[in-house]
């Protein structure tokens, strides 16, 4: 599993994540991003690229198995 977090706070809505995968992000009307958080492993390429293309960089992709340290930089 992939977990994906989006700062909807600095998300401006280019929807360049809807466009690259659908499957996980969609836009609800103009500027409304809806997400699935824990998203399927083999959407991981997708998410990548849907992360590097945001213009914003409003979204993490991260390992939802990784330990609590590695994903909050806490040792």
């Amino acid at each position: 599993m992939v977990r994906i977090s989006v700062d909807l706070n600095r998300c401006q809505g280019y929807a360049q994540c809807a466009f690259l995968a659908p499957d996980v992000f969609t836009m609800h009307g103009e500027e409304a991003l809806l997400y699935d958080p824990d998203a399927d492993e083999a959407q991981r390429g997708k998410l990548t690229q849907a992360a590097a293309a945001c213009p914003v960089q409003a979204i993490l992709v991260d390992s939802a198995d990784a330990p609590a340290e590695a994903v909050s930089g806490v040792r």
